[in-house]
């Protein structure tokens, strides 16, 4: 397969908190990282405000000059007042979002080598994404079981050897210094994120950077954020990410505020795990029959 790059900004929180500089350098340095795709994984504005949309809004359509460019919404892009519970439906939670990024709040891209699917996490005040921490309230996502089969049936028909890359807001593994889920029953969404046949997972919301495999499978890139509220008062961070047949790499370029530039930081890397092929056999297609390697006896 052809190597698939794609650039990983989350949580950029247009509104008081955003950091102009940096989202004015990471425009300017986004073309010399030639990415195939551009993805931004969510928390877009501060407050659900129109102003915060319309400068996000601008920020996207200047990345797809770059690259084909893919959002998905975070809690803080939720009018979760508007509509508790569901009370009044889920219209009211998206209608500013939808009525700057569209009506597609889990949109699909295809670019050649990779399949990118949108999933939705956030969820405003739901049941689904209620915990025992109160401070969870409105923070915290969950991914229904209703996400994770449409993902599989997508990635089901992707092409042989394609990248399968999901992008979601809330983060998948416990943040290294807040050591905080994103998610509302978190062993589930990984079991289930796991059975669909992901190789990849981009994903924001703890504010701190990472790169983690899943147990030996799915490979997790949580980036940073280019807003001030940063972990531990660390440099923000985004993510370049480069898939090929055998690995996936991730890149970490953080931000040094002297000179006002992102340079190269952490890099990880793990091997990408593709499914064995299927061969016909005399009498039909028998799922149970695989490519013998030339040096097994049998």
């Amino acid at each position: 397969m052809t190597a698939v790059r794609i650039l990983h900004l989350s949580d950029v929180h247009f509104g008081v908190d955003a950091q102009l500089d940096q989202l004015e350098q990471i425009e300017l340095f986004a073309p010399k990282l030639e990415p195939d795709a551009v993805v931004l994984s969510g928390d877009l504005t501060q407050r659900a405000r129109h102003g915060e949309f319309q400068a996000a809004h601008a920020l996207m359509r200047r990345m797809s000059q770059i690259a084909p460019t893919l959002t998905v919404p975070g809690n803080h892009d939720v009018q979760w007042w508007a509509s508790p519970f569901g009370i009044r439906g889920t219209g009211p939670l998206f209608r500013k979002y939808r009525q700057w990024f569209g009506d597609e709040l889990t949109p699909t891209l295809e670019v050649e080598g990779a399949v990118i699917a949108g999933a939705l996490s956030a969820h405003g005040v739901s049941t689904g994404s209620l915990t025992w921490n109160l401070r969870d309230i409105a923070v915290k996502g969950h991914l229904p079981v209703s996400e994770t089969d449409r993902l599989k049936a997508i990635f089901d028909r992707a092409r042989p050897g394609a990248a399968r890359v999901v992008v979601m807001h809330h983060n998948v593994l416990p943040g290294a210094i807040s050591r905080r889920m994103g998610l509302a029953d978190p062993e589930d969404a990984q079991r289930r994120l796991a059975a669909t046949g992901a190789d990849l997972v981009l994903c924001g919301h703890d504010h701190q950077e990472g790169a983690e495999q899943l147990d030996g499978r799915l490979t997790i890139s949580t980036s940073s954020t280019q807003s001030s509220r940063t972990r531990g008062k660390r440099a923000s961070v985004f993510n370049m990410v480069e898939i090929d047949a055998d690995s996936i790499q991730v890149q970490h370029f953080s931000w040094d505020r002297p000179t006002c530039r992102f340079n190269p930081a952490d890099t990880a890397s793990f091997p990408r795990h593709l499914p064995e092929p299927v061969v016909s056999v005399a009498g039909g297609d028998d799922p149970d029959a695989r490519v013998t390697p030339p040096d097994d006896p049998r």
